[in-house]
C-alpha cells in the first residue's frame, strides 16, 4: 500500500457540502430566534428567511440523494462494526494520549467505521425527521382541520421538529470539535476545499487511476 495525494471529494460533493453548512447555520440562527433564544431578527422576516432556507436545503438534498445514488456514493455511507470500537476509543481517550488515528483512509472507504455510521443515521433517520416535520409545520393550516385534536397534534410535530434539530446542531458542534483533533483544523478542512486528500493504494489501484483517471492523481513532489 502507497500513500497517494488523489482527489476524493469531486467539485458537487464540495459545492454540497459548503452549500448545506451555510443553509444549516441560518436555519439554526433563524430556529434558535423563533424560539426566542435570541431577538437579532423580528418573527416574521425570521420565519420566512428560515422557510426559504429549509426549501433550497430540501431542493439540496434531493440533488445530492440522486448524486449519490447514480454515482454509487451511497456505499461509502454504509456502516461497518469493523474498526468501530478502535475508532470510538480513539476519541474517547487516545486523541488526548496523543495517538494516531486507528483508521487509514483508503480509496473505497473515505469514511472511517464512526464516521459512516453516524452519517447513515443523520441521512436516513435525523434529516427526514426533520424536513417531514418541517413540511407538517409549513401546511398546517391546510391538514390541522382534518384531525380531531389539532393542537396536540401540531404539539407532537412542533417538537419532533425541534428534537431533530437539536440532534444536527449536536452534531455540528461535535463535528466542528473533531476538526481540531488529530492533524489540526486546517488539514481536515483543506480536502473539502481542494478535493484532495491522502489515502492508502494498491498497487491496483494506482495503475488503474494512472490509466483511466490521472487526473484523480495529484503529481508527487520530486
Amino acid at each position: 500500500m502507497a500513500k497517494r495525494c488523489v482527489k476524493v471529494y469531486p467539485r458537487f460533493e464540495r459545492l454540497w457540502h459548503w452549500s448545506q453548512v451555510v443553509l444549516i447555520v441560518v436555519l439554526m440562527f433563524t430556529g434558535f430566534g423563533i424560539n426566542g433564544l435570541h431577538h437579532t431578527l423580528h418573527f416574521g422576516p425570521a420565519v420566512m428567511l428560515h422557510t426559504i432556507a429549509a426549501l433550497a436545503l430540501l431542493v439540496l438534498w434531493i440533488f445530492a440523494t440522486f448524486w449519490l445514488f447514480t454515482t454509487g456514493t451511497w456505499r461509502q455511507f454504509i456502516p461497518s462494526m469493523e474498526g468501530m470500537m478502535q475508532v470510538a476509543l480513539f476519541y474517547a481517550w487516545g486523541v488526548f494520549q496523543g495517538k494516531k488515528h486507528p483508521y487509514k483512509k483508503v480509496l473505497l472507504r473515505k469514511h472511517n467505521p464512526l464516521q459512516a455510521a453516524t452519517y447513515f443515521g443523520l441521512k436516513w433517520f435525523v434529516f427526514p425527521a426533520i424536513w417531514s416535520t418541517g413540511l407538517l409545520y409549513l401546511t398546517y393550516n391546510w391538514w390541522g382541520a382534518s384531525v380531531s385534536e389539532p393542537s396536540f397534534a401540531l404539539w407532537v410535530v412542533a417538537n419532533l421538529h425541534l428534537l431533530s434539530a437539536y440532534v444536527i446542531a449536536a452534531f455540528v458542534i461535535v463535528h466542528v470539535y473533531l476538526l481540531t483533533v488529530g492533524h489540526g483544523f486546517r488539514a481536515h478542512v483543506r480536502p473539502m476545499v481542494t478535493g484532495y486528500d491522502e489515502v492508502e493504494l494498491t498497487a491496483e489501484e494506482e495503475a488503474y487511476l494512472a490509466a483511466d483517471e490521472p487526473w484523480r492523481l495529484k503529481p508527487q513532489k520530486s
